[in-house]
């Protein structure tokens, strides 16, 4: 007889023992659901709706608004569609009559504080009828899943005895012949290509050793000859590696020097022949660009180096070196997952991105500060022109005049923020740290747009605490961040609308933030506001700044060791925030 027929009227008693086993259960199993079910149905709707009413007139005060009236209503009318149990139809009819006492309009405060009692008392009336209604239907469901557990405890048993007499008796030579099966593949997973399998007969189990061994062989010639491809693709990838103009390290996982490019000897001042394999840690105590370099972690700042003969700078890249490891635990399947293998270490030399950064920073240093000053002359002048003693002017000259006016406050508020950028660019932001009040500080940047709030007939709001503690921040330049926040708030606020400026303590920050209700900030555009030159596509409604003011604010904020961030939704209007630490 074959295996797959020994195997099949083996595997056709367990089905037929197991299906037995499966009917005998569903059915009882059914039993329970029924019973269950009777608990679960209309009583627990009837608790839910009582659990809603109570939670609507806890959350709100007397008397009740619409929307808390339109929530109580609802579950009133759930209930009423709700009556399973004896006297709860009347119970309910007694709490309908007293929440309209409540909500009468006219009624007083005593009558609707006894009406509100009378509520409550009918609502724990129904609540009791449907707890004890549960409780009963409970006894019984219990009753009847006892008798059902015992049908399945006295079916399982038998059950259980049929399958280990079937296990016992099942002959063994499947098993055996599957177990050395298994011990040769483990073997074989190791690598170990001299395990062989033998088996005596003509059945399936000796073809397959006959195969398995064919197949070991093979895969021993094959490692032979994939030994040399590996070690042709290794010295490939090593002529690659030195070949590269950038300075290149690789530590393994003991942070042992795998290899380094003939840049990166130059670099580092180091010999390949007699570092290789030598501890990292150990070298960077004697040479600092290396201890440097393994302290930098990626998105740090260029390094300046010198190299080609003078001062370089370079980005550093940190790659983790993951490889494949299989676990191959006894009784277990081979799983695969991955582990670091150690770092490679990169410098990009970008001296010549770096000099044209420099080189742009400084023009626009340049020609911002260069443009201040006739900006002001001009503006200055459109001042005289203004003035009545000069000369009067007619109504189109003065619109002009005032178009004019408003055209250079805005150069001249661009050449500002040039300046300010310039300033963040070469990183020589100049902070006075000092002590200051928040509240101050918001007073002051709502003082700075005060006429600008009153043409738009927008108020402005301020939610702050007397009593906040002090932070330490520069107060010239958050001033700024603030008057910049309501600025854009102004500008994209409806007529006679509302700007709300809180400030709040939240652990060890103070956190300032300026809430409009215009027309929202698309999400697309809200991960860029804070970079420079980006600008929200407008309607045409609203003049757009420079794209700068947002960026700056980030840079004076982070200098000062705070967070800025945005919150806004179409139709919701923004709200603008930042947090600076408090004074330790």
């Amino acid at each position: 007889m074959k295996i797959k027929t020994k195997l099949w009227l083996g595997f056709g008693f367990l089905f037929a023992v197991v299906l037995l086993f499966g009917i005998i259960s569903l059915y009882q199993i059914n039993r329970i659901s029924d019973s269950s079910k009777v608990i679960l149905k209309d009583n627990y709707e009837s608790l839910r709706y009582v659990s809603a009413m109570r939670l609507v007139l806890e959350e709100h005060p007397l008397p009740l608004n619409a929307k808390a009236q339109s929530n109580f209503e609802v579950y009133l009318q759930k209930e009423k569609q709700n009556l399973t149990e004896s006297g709860e139809k009347e119970t309910v009819a007694k709490m309908e009559q007293a929440y309209l006492r409540l909500t009468d309009q006219v009624s007083n405060s005593d009558v609707q504080d006894m009406a509100l009692k009378d509520v409550y008392r009918q609502l724990r009336h129904i609540e009791k009828l449907n707890m004890d209604a549960i409780e009963k239907k409970n006894t019984d469901a219990e009753a009847s899943v006892d008798k059902a557990v015992s049908y399945l405890i006295f079916t399982a048993t038998i059950c259980f005895l049929l399958l280990l007499s079937f296990s016992v008796n099942f002959p063994g030579f499947v098993a055996n012949p599957l177990r050395e099966f298994s011990t040769a593949i483990k073997e074989i997973a190791k690598k170990n290509y001299t395990q062989r399998v033998e088996f005596r007969g003509g059945d399936e189990f000796s073809e397959l050793a006959v195969e398995f061994n064919a197949m070991v062989r093979q895969l021993k010639k094959w490692e032979n000859s994939n030994l040399a491809k590996i070690q042709s693709e290794k010295l490939r990838i090593e002529t690659i590696i030195q070949q590269m103009q950038d300075p290149i390290i690789g530590l393994n996982e003991k942070h042992e020097i795998l290899f380094l490019n003939r840049t990166a000897e130059e670099v580092f001042n180091l010999e390949a022949g007699k570092v290789v394999g030598a501890d990292a840690v150990e070298l960077a105590k004697n040479n600092g660009l290396l201890d440097r370099v393994m302290g930098t972690s990626n998105g740090a700042k260029p390094m300046k180096i010198y190299a080609d003969d003078r001062e370089s700078f370079f980005q550093l890249e940190r790659k983790e070196i993951l490889v494949p490891i299989y676990d191959n635990q006894q009784e277990m399947a081979l799983s695969e997952s991955q582990k670091a293998a150690g770092e490679v270490f990169v410098l990009k030399n970008v001296t010549q991105y770096k000099e044209l950064d420099e080189a742009k920073t400084n023009f626009i240093a340049t020609v911002s500060h260069e443009l201040k000053t006739p900006i002001s002359s001009l503006k200055m002048s459109l001042k005289l022109m203004n003035d009545q003693r000069v000369g009067e002017l007619n109504e189109e000259q003065q619109q002009l005049v005032q178009h004019m006016k408003e055209d250079c406050g805005r150069l001249l508020t661009i050449t500002s923020e040039l300046l300010d950028l310039a300033q963040v660019e070469t990183g020589n932001i100049q902070l006075n740290i000092v002590k200051s009040d928040p509240r101050k500080i918001a007073i002051y940047a709502m003082d700075a747009v005060r006429f600008q709030a009153e043409q738009k007939s927008i108020e402005l709001e301020l939610i702050c605490k007397n009593d906040l503690p002090r932070i330490n921040a520069d107060t010239e330049k958050t001033a700024w961040v603030m008057v910049n926040f309501l600025s854009n708030a102004l500008r994209y606020s409806p007529e006679k609308a509302k700007v709300v400026i809180k400030i709040v303590q939240k652990g060890s920050f103070i956190e300032f933030s300026v809430k409009d209700y215009g027309k929202g900030i698309d999400e697309q555009y809200q991960k860029r506001l804070f970079d420079r030159y980006f600008q929200v596509p407008t309607d045409g409604n609203n003049k757009s700044g420079s794209g700068l003011g947002l960026a700056i604010s980030k840079d004076f904020i982070q200098a000062q060791g705070g967070e800025i961030w945005v919150e806004s939704a179409i139709g919701e209007g923004s709200k603008f925030g930042f947090r600076i630490p408090v004074q330790e």
